[in-house]
């Protein structure tokens, strides 16, 4: 318990939180860098998976090629950045490190959500007179959102853990405070740094769950209101 308590006291010292090297600082920096990164991922596995569910082609070889990614280290990604001509790009080597770890998840989570909708659903509403891209938004979309929104949380929580892998090669975020306190032997600020990784991961878990369950209230309103209007009719 000593080292908890030696921590706080880090934590709670407010010469820690200012200047350019300070909590806040950090915070903003490792906020700024994962947050690109899993917006990125988002623009790019998002569409892709679950357009390939909506088809069922060609889902198999994303999948396997974007998990080749997860068989190279994040710091190997970055050590071959700092040897390329991005390595004074600032940022750019760690997003696109951070971006090639979070594609597998969602891209995956996505596929499998739209490829395990009841096909039963998906003809039923065709038969309807559903043209695709309705079946698509209201149907297959929101019945394969709980598996798509678990990889989301997923891909957040690994990219704001991971970024602290920033600070072995020069850059900012959080991990700089783990890293310092290595450097000067300071084991409560190590375990400061880490609390604080952990802080942030868990606030964007809770963030990303409140937003799932306010999705399926919506959803589930949305639902009840077409058919109470369907009836109606």
């Amino acid at each position: 318990m000593g080292i908890v308590t030696d921590a706080w006291s880090w934590l709670t010292t407010g010469a820690h939180w200012s200047g350019d090297g300070g909590v806040g600082h950090r915070l903003a920096e490792h906020t700024y860098v994962s947050g690109t990164a899993l917006l990125l991922a988002c623009a790019v596995a998002l569409p892709l998976g679950l357009w390939l569910g909506h088809l069922g082609k060609g889902g198999t070889t994303a999948i396997n090629v974007s998990n080749a990614g997860r068989a190279v280290p994040v710091f190997a990604v970055l050590a071959l950045f700092m040897v390329s001509p991005l390595r004074n790009a600032g940022y750019v080597p760690t997003v696109i490190a951070l971006v090639l770890f979070a594609v597998p998840p969602l891209l995956t989570n996505a596929y499998v959500g739209m490829r395990e909708v009841d096909r039963a659903v998906v003809e039923a509403a065709r038969g309807m007179g559903m043209s695709g891209g309705q079946v698509f938004l209201r149907v297959e979309l929101p019945l394969a959102r709980p598996l798509v929104m678990t990889g989301l949380r997923s891909a957040a929580v690994q990219v704001v853990a991971t970024a602290t892998i920033a600070a072995m090669v020069g850059q900012g975020g959080l991990g700089r405070i783990i890293t310092a306190g290595f450097n000067t032997y300071n084991t409560p600020q190590v375990v400061a740094g880490a609390l604080l990784v952990a802080l942030l991961a868990l606030l964007v878990e809770g963030a990303l769950v409140g937003a799932d369950r306010l999705l399926g209230r919506r959803a589930g309103h949305d639902g009840t209101t077409r058919r109470n209007d369907d009836w109606d009719g």
